[in-house]
């Protein structure tokens, strides 16, 4: 499926050309019924003439809301920077298992460093609920039932700043650096540091296109536990059809960045029930609604749920790569962005009256991380 791409060019240079407005947050009013709040006021902080502006801005509101996916061309994030970071993940996760796991720290709930194959559980796999969406949904839209833990590891590495008093020190904990690799915290930093701009960007032009002030969703970032967290699955060891390499599942945090994997298998699920692959475009980035953004529009964005299989077109991939003497490692090119740790989910503004705003009790963000650790074994109690 080809995702509606939405280019970040005409909003980042309004945004340069706003640098020394005023940087507090405009109140827009809301609707509070199906669909009114998309587009609602979106153009408030445009002159009358950027009808780009305000159509994008409700086209990433209503892209998100609608198939909790959109596709994003940043000139900031480049083709270079995304195979620079791939070409060193492949490194990495080439190396021998012994050598990975010294960068392991369940102690911290795997937020920083290594998760080895075979740690995080699918959601899928002990959510009784998710299970029976799963079995409701038509055989051709069903996802695949994982065995066991996900066939990938992971490795985390923290964006940006944090707080210097929080509740949630594991959460929020200092960077692991891996042996043997110079460039490892330049290039880390490098592409993480664009793709959290780019993720700020969208939240900024979602928040105009949901009807809220432009600073909603970003004033609760500031300082929030951001991750760089590409994924590895071993391709010569895994590669054979339909191996879940991530199970059926949604993000836990506010929205998901991706740059382009070298090796397809992601696919999604639309509001209605279908299950699509996902094809980025070169240069382009993909995002997902994560549960936080859920949260704070009391239901009305649902976090995208998706999986991570090996496809035909995986396999097709695969042997391109052995023809060519490439890696077989699929690297994602993931980041995850978050909500503050200490800051308070809730419905905000106009989402408050959403038929569905009840099922979203106020949260400490860092007590709901904590809770989907948990689920998904990544926080165990057996550590404490």
């Amino acid at each position: 499926m080809e995702l509606l791409v939405i280019d970040l060019e005409p909003f980042l240079k309004w945004r340069a050309e706003q640098h020394c407005e005023s940087e507090l947050p405009v109140s827009f009013p809301g609707g509070d019924e199906e669909n009114d709040d998309v587009g609602k006021d979106a153009g408030s902080e445009f002159g009358e003439h950027d009808v780009l502006l305000r159509e994008s801005c409700a086209a990433v509101a209503a892209c998100l809301r609608e198939t909790g996916a959109l596709v994003i061309r940043d000139p900031r994030c480049t083709t270079a920077d995304n195979d620079r970071f791939l070409d060193i993940m492949e490194r990495y996760f080439g190396q021998s298992a012994d050598l990975k796991r010294n960068q392991e720290r369940p102690e911290l709930h795997y937020q920083v460093g290594v998760t080895p194959e075979g740690v995080e559980v699918p959601r899928c796999s002990v959510d009784s609920k998710m299970q029976e969406l799963m079995r409701s949904l038509p055989p051709i839209s069903r996802p695949l039932m994982p065995v066991g833990p996900d066939r990938k590891w992971r490795y985390m590495w923290r964006i940006g700043p944090r707080p210097a008093k929080t509740r949630f020190q594991e959460l929020n904990a200092e960077p692991v650096i891996p042996e043997s690799f110079p460039e490892w915290v330049d290039v880390m930093n490098g592409w993480g540091h664009k793709m959290i701009a780019a993720v700020e960007v969208v939240a900024e032009m979602a928040a105009l296109g949901f009807g809220l002030p432009r600073t909603a969703f970003t004033s609760l970032m500031k300082e929030g536990p951001h991750l760089l967290a590409p994924t590895g699955s071993d391709l010569s060891k895994y590669g054979y059809l339909n191996t879940v390499f991530a199970g059926y599942h949604y993000d836990l945090n506010f929205l998901t960045i991706h740059g382009r994997s070298r090796f397809p298998g992601l696919f999604i699920w639309l509001k209605d029930g279908r299950k699509v692959p996902v094809k980025v475009p070169e240069g382009c980035l993909l995002l997902q609604a994560g549960k936080q953004l859920e949260w704070l529009t009391g239901g009305k964005c649902a976090a995208g749920m998706h999986e991570v299989v090996a496809s035909e077109s995986t396999l097709q991939a695969i042997e391109a790569s052995q023809k060519a003497g490439r890696s077989l490692w699929r690297v994602s090119s993931t980041m995850f962005a978050h909500i503050a740790s200490d800051a308070v989910l809730k419905p905000l503004g106009h989402f408050t009256n959403s038929s569905a705003s009840g099922n979203y009790a106020p949260i400490c963000a860092g007590d709901y991380v904590e809770t989907e650790l948990s689920a998904i074994n990544l926080k165990s109690s057996k550590l404490y």
